[in-house]
């Protein structure tokens, strides 16, 4: 249904073996004539058995004659607080939707409701008002059959409209094409631990006298002049987001500072938006190349006492699927020219995993433990040191990124790196901006004989799962998770594995430590979401974002059973849904 190529005649790829041979030809064109068959049999055997998952828009458009983009999502750009600026930031945000990428916005740079507006002497009504139109605008392109519109809005902790953007999703009609998140700064944080009144601020225009600060401003390097419109207490107006979050689900938290702090272009960008996952923190017309390896597939004698991770072979399939990202750059199509330039001179890419809590339990290790942290970071630090050698590899190869400056290797993410790779970077550069992440990877997931998704925990051992239909509608299958299903192929003395380990079990703590032992690989983000039962205390919820913040998170969700929102995935409640599934399957 997602991925496999349909003409206007119907089918084209009668498997998924089609699929990947597709996808693997596209992308060895970027290679140098005499090596395309070499490149193409390489990519394709890191597909087979669903060893590497590219991005979805990789796989449904690499090859086809569709005009889409093979990125799956961008950040894109308010150009100027104006009806003409905002009506041409949508018809950008629509290209861009047409041709299947999601897209992220910073709404801070749109003034707040009743400020006057000088030039034409009229009222502003606020970002939030204009984010409906976005939301419509969306609405409208799934209704003619394209992808469903992915988008993120984000705001910043001191605009005034905060509070409105806070609540603006409690209406289960309101912006449903959106995931929101706030901006927090680490000032903010402090204020909020020192109980202590906050300023919200927007950029001022001349002549106005009123109390001044200077702060940082949309995607500019340089502080601005912005006028107090008024003062808040930094955590009532903390414990409002929270309260948003519990009650409905959103909006995430997203730690600014940190962001800007760890990215790799501190030198000439200022990130304030992220893709609508969250996973990768973009500049205006950033975009996001992803693909993840699913750990499933490198676990040797699972369930045995003998079972471990064949290291080797998940290194070198690194380090082809990092060749395999950085050539998706040079065949892809983009929506817009600036894109296209953002793209080409940045090179960003965001190798990550999925299926790493059934690994786990093939390993016979218990989610959220402390081997399984241990683990979790071992196997992204070798994940990211082969993606970052390729990259060095490449730069040898094909060039460093255009945007490169000696500036790169003052970087806090870079620093970390280990002795070898800041050698190699010193004396080649490096041909991606930007290397890993862990995306959510939802459908490809599934598409996977459904692992458990990115680095998520297992949810149930079967379910429930809703599927959108190009019509709007939805499709409800009754899956099985794929390390249960195995456990049951191998052994019929339990109903589960030993290490079984599912949300239901888990603390909030839990899923942030396999988070932090991760992140401090990824120079990216990493899209995880926290799954807190309708039961879980209110007042317990503000220490979990601020051990996100603490632990040195780039951002922060939770989820928590409600009516609002509804959810993706269900314990199931039909028998007939499973016999379905099976057929379709087959």
């Amino acid at each position: 249904m997602k991925y496999r190529f349909t003409s206007p005649k119907g089918v084209v790829e009668k498997s998924v073996e089609e699929t990947w041979r597709r996808a693997a030809q596209a992308v060895a064109l970027a290679e140098k004539p005499a090596e395309r068959d070499h490149w193409q049999q390489a990519f394709y055997k890191i597909l087979d058995n669903f060893q590497f998952l590219p991005g979805g828009r990789i796989l449904a458009g690499a090859g086809t004659e569709h005009n889409v983009t093979l990125f799956n999502c961008f950040v894109m750009d308010i150009a100027e607080d104006s009806l003409g600026g905002i009506f041409n930031a949508i018809k950008e945000g629509a290209l861009t939707l047409q041709q299947g990428g999601g897209v992220g916005y910073d709404f801070s740079v749109l003034r707040p409701r009743g400020s006057r507006v000088i030039s034409s002497d009229t009222i502003a009504s606020g970002p939030v008002s204009f984010m409906r139109v976005w939301d419509a605008m969306s609405a409208v392109l799934l209704s003619t059959g394209a992808r469903r519109g992915a988008m993120m809005g984000v705001l910043r902790c001191d605009h005034p409209d905060i509070e409105e953007f806070i609540s603006a999703k409690a209406d289960s009609r309101e912006l449903r094409h959106f995931n929101v998140s706030v901006m927090v700064s680490d000032a903010f944080m402090e204020a909020v631990k020192k109980n202590e009144e906050w300023a919200l601020v927007f950029p001022a225009e001349d002549g106005v006298d009123d109390e001044i600060f200077y702060r940082q401003w949309g995607y500019g390097l340089s502080e601005v002049r912005c006028r107090v419109y008024r003062r808040v207490k930094a955590r009532q107006l903390w414990e409002k987001i929270i309260r948003s979050a519990y009650e409905y689900a959103e909006p995430g938290v997203l730690f600014g500072d940190t962001i800007n702090r760890f990215n790799n272009l501190w030198y000439c960008e200022h990130i304030s938006a992220v893709n609508p996952c969250g996973e990768i923190p973009l500049p205006s017309y950033g975009a996001c190349d992803l693909g993840s390896l699913n750990l499933t597939q490198f676990v040797q004698g699972a369930f045995t006492a003998q079972a471990n991770m064949d290291w080797s072979r998940l290194e070198e399939t690194a380090a082809i699927a990092a060749r395999f990202l950085d050539n998706v750059i040079d065949v892809s199509r983009y929506p817009l020219e600036a894109q296209k330039k953002q793209a080409l001179g940045t090179r960003r890419i965001g190798l990550g995993v999925t299926g790493l809590a059934d690994a786990l339990v093939m390993l016979g290790v218990c989610y959220g433990s402390r081997e399984s942290v241990s683990l979790a970071g071992e196997i992204m630090r070798r994940i990211a040191n082969v993606t970052w050698q390729t990259s060095i590899d490449l730069a040898r190869e094909k060039g460093v990124f255009p945007f490169f400056k000696s500036d790169y290797l003052s970087g806090e993410f870079v620093k970390t790196l280990d002795e070898s790779l800041l050698r190699g970077l010193s004396e080649h550069g490096v041909r991606n901006s930007h290397h890993n992440t862990i995306a959510p990877t939802g459908t490809i997931s599934l598409m996977a004989n459904n692992v458990s998704n990115g680095i998520e925990p297992i949810f149930k051992s079967d379910y429930d799962r809703h599927v959108r239909k190009v019509d709007g509608g939805n499709l409800t299958f009754h899956v099985e998770n794929y390390a249960w299903r195995l456990w049951r192929e191998k052994s019929t003395t339990s109903d589960v594995p030993p290490a079984w380990v599912d949300v239901a079990s888990l603390t909030p703590a839990a899923h942030l430590q396999i988070q932090a032992a991760m992140q401090q690989y990824i120079d990216n983000a990493i899209s995880k979401t926290i799954n807190i039962p309708r039961d879980f205390p209110f007042a317990e919820l503000s220490e979990v974002y601020t051990r996100a913040f603490e632990l040195g998170l780039k951002g922060c969700t939770v989820f928590r059973p409600n009516s609002v929102t509804g959810s993706v995935l269900e314990e199931s409640v039909s028998k007939e849904i499973q016999d379905v599934d099976r057929c379709c399957h087959e």
